[in-house]
């Protein structure tokens, strides 16, 4: 079984003798945006939403920049510093890792993967690059986890198998990895520490406290990570919602009160940093679907989510309660999830409101609601299987109301609107996309962002989670509030971020990509198989097949041409007999030229010839594969 222990009291801190690394250089830093004010003072907010600091941790009226006080006895000696090592979740979304170093010791915070897009042909998952932790797998003091979505917890049971480093993460979250590492049969040999909100715990000469957050699911946690060379503060996926269904809004103070002790950098979420003004409450969706309910009186109610958006499976437990409903689970995902969530006390059901899915035709479809997995339109999901009409136990009709809670994920969006039509085909009535609030983000918008900056006050900022474009414009925000442009750092995968009180510079980057995950080969499929994929999907394949005699070279059998998803042999005779006659010409040509003897070069060049041939009769270049046989 699992070891999983709680994290109730901070260790005491020991001393640190080590010295830090020399300075570099300062690093570049980004390039667009207008001016800036350098900082003088405290936001006057801040004050208003945190209690007074003690005298001792006060700031003090300073004429330099972002008002960052020194100790003296400092002064003459060398600022500790420590590195901040992204290896995913930077240029993209999801894929979240961070591996933090300070004198000699190191953590991870997250271990996510992300999903393939369409270009990505046959990869089922794609998971960070773990060379570096390999290497540093004896410093690696332990995984702390934000919460439990696949982006922050994907690539645990690929990280386990290489390193054995125990987890530090919330009671739920906890839950979802242990389900996540029984499928992997890792979870034996895992240890797990639960940790909670203002139970600071110590690994290494790191001293980290979560910091309570909203977020689309519960237990998410931001973390205040305090060493030598200062405090850094990473927020994982946040928003800031005073009216939360659960677990009370954003710790606001705490983050106020470690702005007010001075926080050298700042790690934040920058998903919805286009987006202007608030992320909408979670209330919003209770009354919107409410009202939906209403609608669909007479009918069956299907609604598909993410299996681990438990505040919404909540909201659909209360209102079949409140219409007199029974609730049914579909989907591997959502059934385990569900399962622990109610286990665990984070799910809530009365008596007999959860049935099992195989007993749904024994009740009439308006007592009825089927709480489902495949709101991004996976091919394997239950909706998607409904859609096609192949679920084993549900056959969707004109008798159903369907609701897809959840918005497309950049690059989704054809196959959900595939899964829409089918649905809508079948004679269903479909809720789907911006029709009405039936779902909301998970993560801040632009004025939460401006609130995050303004109460951490760091002097160092460095935008994370989210593509190029996203990070570029919370950058640009955090500019707009003060801080010097110099003090602004859009990193990529691998680059290795120095800091120290008196600088941030980079050093040279570390290994960081991406490996992706083809059934059970990890990392087996790279770019030059990806390109043959690719190239099969576009135009195609011919393969050469000839029967050679090894003294002679005389042409024994063949050649014949076999084609695959370039053109259909029967109705394209004239264009393959052609074909095969040009093949055999460099048969001929080479038995005079070469004798036969460098098979290599004969297949180079009935790879060059048919290549020409087809592409000046079709325009189309499939590949050509010529396999010769000796006798």
């Amino acid at each position: 079984m699992a070891q999983t222990e709680k994290q109730t009291s901070p260790v005491p801190e020991k001393k640190s003798t080590r010295r830090a690394p020399a300075r570099r250089p300062a690093a570049k830093a980004p390039q667009e945006g207008g001016g800036h004010r350098p900082r003088t003072s405290k936001p006057k907010n801040t004050a208003a939403l945190a209690a007074p600091a003690p005298a001792a941790l006060a700031p003090q009226a300073d004429p330099r920049p972002n008002n960052r006080r020194r100790n003296p006895a400092r002064r003459n000696a060398a600022a500790p510093g420590m590195r901040i090592i992204p290896l995913g979740g930077l240029g993209e979304v999801g894929k979240n890792i961070t591996l933090y170093e300070c004198e000699g010791d190191m953590l991870l915070v997250d271990c996510g993967l992300v999903f393939p897009d369409s270009e990505m042909f046959g990869i089922d998952l794609v998971i960070p690059d773990f060379t570096y932790v390999v290497q540093n797998k004896d410093r690696i003091k332990g995984v702390i986890i934000t919460h439990g979505h696949e982006d922050h917890i994907g690539s645990l049971p690929y990280l386990l198998r290489q390193v054995n480093l125990p987890i530090y993460a919330t009671r739920l979250t906890i839950g979802l990895i242990k389900n996540k590492l029984e499928e992997h049969g890792l979870l034996g040999s895992t240890k797990f520490v639960e940790i909670a909100p203002k139970n600071k715990f110590k690994l290494g000469c790191f001293t980290i406290e979560p910091i309570h957050v909203n977020h689309s699911i519960p237990d998410a946690v931001a973390f205040a990570i305090e060493c030598p060379a200062g405090i850094v503060i990473q927020t994982g996926d946040f928003k800031i919602d005073y009216t939360p269904l659960t677990g009370g809004p954003t710790d606001l103070t705490t983050i106020a009160e470690y702005g007010r002790r001075g926080v050298l950098a700042l790690l934040s979420d920058s998903t919805n940093a286009e987006r202007p003004g608030f992320t909408a409450t979670e209330h919003k969706v209770a009354e919107s679907v409410s009202n939906l309910f209403r609608q669909a009186a007479k009918q069956r109610i299907i609604i598909a989510t993410f299996a681990s958006n438990l505040y919404r499976i909540q909201q659909m437990i209360d209102l079949a309660v409140e219409n007199g409903r029974k609730v049914a689970v579909s989907g591997r995902s959502m059934a385990n999830n569900t399962q622990m969530a109610l286990e665990l006390g984070y799910l809530h059901a009365p008596e007999g409101v959860l049935i099992d899915l195989e007993m749904i035709n024994r009740y009439p479809p308006e007592k009825i609601v089927l709480i489902t997995t495949g709101s991004q339109g996976e091919p394997l999901s239950a909706l998607s299987r409904m859609a096609g009409s192949s679920h084993r136990n549900v056959r969707v009709g004109p008798g159903d109301f369907i609701i897809i809670s959840a918005n497309p994920i950049p690059g989704n969006e054809k196959m959900v609107t595939k899964v829409v039509n089918g649905l809508l085909s079948l004679g269903a009535e479909v809720i789907y996309e911006s029709m009405y609030d039936v779902h909301v983000s998970g993560h801040a918008c632009q004025e939460e962002q401006k609130l995050m900056l303004t109460l951490a006050n760091p002097q160092y900022f460095l935008p994370v989670h989210g593509e190029y474009k996203q990070l570029k414009k919370h950058a640009l925000t955090a500019m707009k509030l003060g801080i010097p442009e110099k003090n602004i750092l859009i990193a990529a995968n691998g680059d290795s971020i120095n800091l120290s009180r008196d600088a941030m510079t980079l050093g040279e980057p570390v290994q960081a990509g991406a490996v992706m995950v083809d059934g059970l080969g990890v990392g087996d499929v790279g770019n030059v198989v990806l390109r043959d994929r690719r190239h099969l999907s576009q135009d195609g394949l011919v393969i050469v097949v000839a029967t050679v005699d090894n003294k002679t070279g005389q042409v024994l059998a063949g050649p014949d041409l076999v084609s695959r998803g370039f053109v259909y042999v029967r109705e394209s005779e004239e264009l393959m007999d052609e074909a095969r006659r040009v093949v055999q010409a460099v048969f001929d040509k080479c038995a005079a030229d070469y004798h036969m003897h460098d098979w290599n070069s004969v297949k180079t060049r009935v790879r060059e010839s048919l290549s020409a041939y087809i592409y000046r009769k079709t325009k189309r270049s499939p590949m050509i594969l010529p396999i010769l046989m000796e006798v």
